[in-house]
């Protein structure tokens, strides 16, 4: 069979799947699961230019999919005129000086001598710089978190459209990467997962205590959407009318059509994407990015700057992964700090680009919805079979409860399964790289 043939049934297998849960479950579901894998495989994408095209061992993506999410907080909510006025001023004061103080030390580093004098100079610079920050920043911060701060209590965002986050997520990800590139990519590749999944637990740490930035763990709720929100549909008699034209409640077709909208957009944003990617893959950049992956020493010796390159494509990947964490925080319609876990916004997009091909786009795209379907889907199947293999067992049997309550657990059962299975059948993935 070639090899256009199988990457097409492939593909054709994965969207059964997602059909065959409209038929048997319901198109909910089925359009949920399509929108959460779209999104992870922009995900996907994203890790597969840093991992598969430059040999970047990240894990540190669930902290770029979350500044994606906060993007939309910072873009989309109404501004709050008297957080401001209270002290969202002064805020931006201390960030300043808080910035100005590591640039001095920096300064101080470079232009004073080796000694005891520099490292004094140093010193000074540091616990001088924290304590002004500190006595700017946190008397503000307390005003501004004292303001209604049931429904409220932090510095809102600029009132733009809600789309426009999406590329502001891809800024505020590429950013960040960029400030970590610049210090951690001359590490060694282990080295370098270490604090990349570090940096991500602080971003995370900062988003669930920070609440004047988008209130911690108490959540942002009611962002705006690209589509309407469920409700004000399901009260437009228009829209009520035409549900009854097509035999569908109001509830069920209001669903429908958001998750169909979404799909559209979410679809929309992959194939522009996917394309950019398969653009640079083929250019001569994407030639000198594969060649500093395979042998950076001979990279190096042809005059090719290593770690400027890892540094574009750090960033590019990560801009990627903030458009994604933006659209999933529209889609959600909160924000929630305490939901990014790395099991879900890193290992399990790892093993997406790993099951589908690293190396390979279309690869990453395949093993982010085929990941994703299963995720999803293991564990209410996996209790069902329990429940087969227990139906003749005595109800109060405890093997019964055991086998039952073990269903929980099928999700990372299943995942190490099919890793372990591509790795040893495939282990250049479902569609390896050309």
């Amino acid at each position: 069979m070639s090899a256009p043939m199988k990457n097409t049934l492939l593909f054709a297998f994965v969207a059964g799947l997602i059909v065959l849960t409209g038929f048997m479950q319901s198109w909910n579901s089925a359009l949920l699961i399509m929108n959460m894998g779209l999104i992870s495989a922009i995900m996907a994408i994203g890790v597969n230019l840093q991992w598969g095209f430059a040999g970047l061992f990240n894990v540190g993506v669930m902290g770029f999919v979350a500044l994606g999410g906060l993007a939309v907080v910072l873009v989309s909510t109404d501004l709050r005129p008297e957080a401001w006025a209270a002290g969202g001023w002064g805020i931006i004061l201390a960030l300043l000086l808080g910035a100005a103080t590591v640039v001095a030390a920096v300064l101080v580093s470079q232009r004073v001598p080796k000694g005891a004098a520099r490292t004094l100079a140093m010193l000074a610079v540091l616990i001088g710089g924290f304590f002004l920050y500190r006595a700017v920043f946190d008397p503000n911060v307390s005003a501004v978190e004292a303001i209604n701060p049931a429904a409220a209590g932090n510095i809102g965002g600029l009132g733009l459209p809600v789309l426009l986050a999406w590329p502001a997520g891809a800024l505020l990800a590429a950013g960040a990467a960029w400030l970590i590139g610049k210090t951690a990519l001359g590490l060694r590749s282990d080295y370098l997962a270490i604090a990349t999944l570090g940096i991500a637990e602080i971003i995370i740490a900062v988003l669930k205590n920070e609440d004047w930035l988008a209130r911690g763990v108490k959540n942002v709720i009611g962002l705006p959407r690209p589509v309407p929100y469920e409700i004000d549909l399901q009260g437009d008699a228009g829209f009520v009318e035409r549900a009854a034209g097509m035999g569908l409640d109001p509830v069920t077709a209001s669903t429908l059509y958001v998750k169909v909208g979404y799909s559209v957009l979410f679809l929309i944003v992959l194939l522009i994407l996917l394309w950019m990617a398969q653009m640079a893959l083929k250019s001569p950049w994407g030639r000198m990015m594969r060649a500093i992956r395979d042998n950076e020493v001979a990279a190096e010796a042809m005059g090719k700057d290593v770690t400027r390159r890892h540094l574009q494509v750090f960033v590019l990947g990560s801009a990627i992964c903030g458009i994604a964490g933006a659209m999933m925080t529209t889609l959600d319609g909160q924000l929630t700090p305490g939901s990014y876990q790395p099991l879900r916004f890193t290992f399990l997009v790892w093993v997406m680009v790993i099951v589908g091909g690293s190396g390979n786009n279309f690869g990453a795209v395949l093993g982010a919805m085929l990941i994703w379907f299963l995720w999803v889907q293991v564990e209410p199947i996996g209790l069902w079979v329990m429940q087969l293999i227990t139906s003749g067992m005595a109800e109060d049997s405890a093997l019964r409860l055991h086998l039952i309550d073990s269903a929980a657990h099928m999700r990372l059962l299943t995942m190490g399964v099919i890793l372990l299975l591509v790795l040893r059948f495939s282990p250049r993935g479902l569609i390896p790289e050309k």
